[in-house]
C-alpha cells in the first residue's frame, strides 16, 4: 500500500483514510459510542420495553446514533443496532435479558427452524433509522453501518448465548463441520444482502465485527473467519465496487496480517492487545489500520490515558490510521474522559 498525499478528497476524513489517504491527524470514532456511559442514552433507553425493541424503533435508534455526534463531534457515526438482528431476521428467536445479555433458541445441529434467506422486510426499521440519520449528520461525518462476522454470529446461534471460550460452536465445527459450513454459508449470503441494503439506505462504509476470532485455531481462523468474511466483501463489491469495509477481528494476533492481505478489507481494526509497533510494520504497510486504545484506559483517564493516546498516534503517524478503541467503550467510562480523548487526538 502506498500512502497518498495528505488531504481530503471526500470532505469526510474517515472516508479518506478508508481510501488509503494519510491525514494530518487521525479521524476518530469509538466502538459502542452510543451507549450506557452517556446519561442521555440511559434516559432514552427507558422508552423501549427491551433492547431489541429499542433497535427496531427508528425514532429511538436514530436518536441514540446521533447523541455521541452532538456531544463529541466524532468523525464517524455508527448505526445503533445489534449484530443479532440477522438471526432474528432468519427466524431464530432472539431476546435480550437485562443483566444477562442475549438469549437465542440454540440450533442443536439443525437449520430446520431457520428461513432459507434473510427477511429484509423484518429489518426495514433498521433501514429507516439509516434514512433518518443520514440527513441529520454533519457533512464531514462518515456514516458507518455494520454486521457481525459469520463465525461470531454463528457462535451465538449455536450456543444460544455467549459462552466461555465458545465451546459449543468450536465443538460443532469439529464434530459436524458440514452443519457449521451450511450455517456459515447462510450467514455469508444473509450478511452480504444486509450490508448491501445498508449501503442502499445511505451508509458511507461498514464494519464487520469478528468479536470471537481469538477462540479459533489458525486453521479455524482461515476457514471460519477469513474465508467467509472475504466472500461477504467480494459479494458487496460485486454490486458496489467502491464499498469501504473495515474488518475487526478481535484477538486474532498475527491473523491481522491475513485479514489485511486476504480479505479485501479497506482497513483492519486492531484490538488493544496488538502491539502497535508490530502492527505498524506488518499490517499498516498493507492496509490502513484502526485502533487500538484499551477501553479501561478511558475509564482511568489522567496522564496514563494521555501517554497512551500520544503513543498510538505517534506510532501510526506515517500511514493511514483511524483512532479508535481496541474494543467497545464500557458503561463506567466518565463522559469527560471521552471529551479529553477527542481533544487530544485532534491536538486541541
Amino acid at each position: 500500500m502506498s500512502d497518498k498525499i495528505t488531504g481530503t478528497t471526500t470532505g469526510k476524513p474517515l472516508l479518506d483514510v478508508l481510501s488509503g489517504h494519510k491525514t494530518a491527524r487521525p479521524p476518530i470514532w469509538i466502538m459502542r459510542q452510543a451507549g450506557r456511559y452517556l446519561p442521555e442514552y440511559r434516559e432514552l433507553r427507558t422508552q423501549a420495553k427491551n433492547f431489541l425493541d429499542f433497535c427496531y424503533r427508528p425514532e429511538l435508534a436514530a436518536e441514540a446514533t446521533m447523541q455521541p455526534i452532538r456531544r463529541y463531534g466524532f468523525d464517524g457515526s455508527i448505526l445503533f443496532s445489534d449484530i443479532l438482528v440477522v438471526p432474528d431476521a432468519l427466524g431464530q428467536k432472539v431476546a435480550f435479558m437485562e443483566g444477562e445479555g442475549p438469549r437465542l433458541d440454540p440450533l442443536n445441529g439443525s437449520l430446520s427452524g431457520l428461513k432459507d434467506e434473510i427477511d429484509l422486510e423484518k429489518l426495514s426499521p433498521v433501514f429507516e433509522t439509516i434514512d433518518r440519520v443520514k440527513s441529520a449528520l454533519p457533512a464531514s461525518t462518515t456514516f458507518l453501518g455494520f454486521c457481525g462476522a459469520p463465525w461470531t454470529v454463528a457462535s451465538y446461534m449455536v450456543a444460544g448465548k455467549g459462552t466461555p471460550e465458545l465451546a459449543p460452536s468450536r465443538l460443532a465445527s469439529y464434530r459436524d463441520p458440514a452443519f457449521m459450513q451450511k450455517l456459515i454459508d447462510l450467514l455469508v449470503e444473509s450478511s452480504t444482502r444486509y450490508l448491501l441494503k445498508q449501503f442502499e439506505a445511505g451508509v458511507d462504509a461498514v464494519q464487520i465485527f469478528e468479536s470471537f476470532a481469538g477462540a479459533l485455531t489458525s486453521d479455524g481462523f482461515r476457514r471460519w473467519s477469513i474465508e467467509p468474511v472475504s466472500r461477504i466483501i467480494a459479494g458487496v463489491r460485486a454490486v458496489r465496487p467502491d464499498a469501504k469495509i473495515i474488518f475487526f477481528a478481535r484477538n486474532s494476533g498475527s491473523g491481522h496480517i491475513i485479514a489485511a492481505r486476504d480479505t479485501g478489507a479497506s482497513a483492519v481494526g486492531l484490538d488493544w492487545s496488538t502491539d502497535e509497533e508490530w502492527a505498524r510494520d506488518h499490517v499498516q504497510t498493507i492496509r490502513p489500520v484502526q485502533g487500538n486504545l484499551d477501553p479501561l484506559l478511558l475509564v482511568a483517564g489522567g496522564e496514563a490515558l494521555d501517554r497512551r493516546i500520544d503513543k498510538i498516534i505517534d506510532t501510526f503517524s506515517a500511514g493511514p490510521h483511524i483512532f479508535n478503541l481496541g474494543h467497545g467503550i464500557v458503561p463506567e467510562t466518565p463522559p469527560e474522559h471521552v471529551a479529553r480523548l477527542v481533544k487530544r487526538v485532534r491536538g486541541e
